[in-house]
């Protein structure tokens, strides 16, 4: 099953913010769904320094429509709608956008170089770090189910 197979009903639902077209109208639940598919795309790649770079040097962050739609975004820190994400961090970076001092960094690409430097930093720490789990569980696992041996040789057969 699709994850945005499930997203009809989190369109139903009333923590995200109205869903009214451009006309005004109320839009319709294909419209929503679209919505959702643009909005969950666009928030993901918030994960990308190298984007954010991109939208600040094009004036993006200067642009108080732009800033409002970026607070608008937050809903997707709730529950139910950040378990779509394939990339947290981007939560991460929404929460940063929210700060005007962020904002004027990001268009540096020195700043830009280095959030995707340490970007990359956590990533390898956090793999490494959870190989060396599911190996030390591995080892529990296989100890716990020969217990037998108690650490020791295996007994000969004659």
């Amino acid at each position: 099953m699709n994850r945005l197979d499930d997203s009809n009903t989190l369109i139903l639902k009333d923590r995200r913010p109205p869903s009214i077209g451009m006309n005004g109208a109320s839009e319709t639940e294909d419209q929503q769904r679209l919505r959702f598919q643009v909005e969950l795309e666009f928030v993901q790649c918030l994960a990308n320094p190298n984007y954010l770079n991109f939208l600040a040097q094009r004036g993006y962050f200067k642009d108080s429509a732009f800033i409002n739609y970026l607070k608008y975004l937050v809903y997707w820190k709730e529950p139910e709608y950040a378990k779509y994400l394939k990339y947290p961090m981007c939560l991460y970076f929404l929460d940063l956008l929210q700060y005007e001092h962020f904002r004027r960094e990001v268009v540096n690409s020195q700043c830009t170089k280095f959030i995707d430097d340490q970007q990359i930093l956590l990533w390898q720490h956090y793999t490494r770090r959870r190989t060396r789990l599911l190996q030390s569980v591995t080892e529990q696992t296989q100890h716990v189910s020969n217990p037998q041996n108690n650490g020791l040789a295996p007994p000969k057969l004659s």
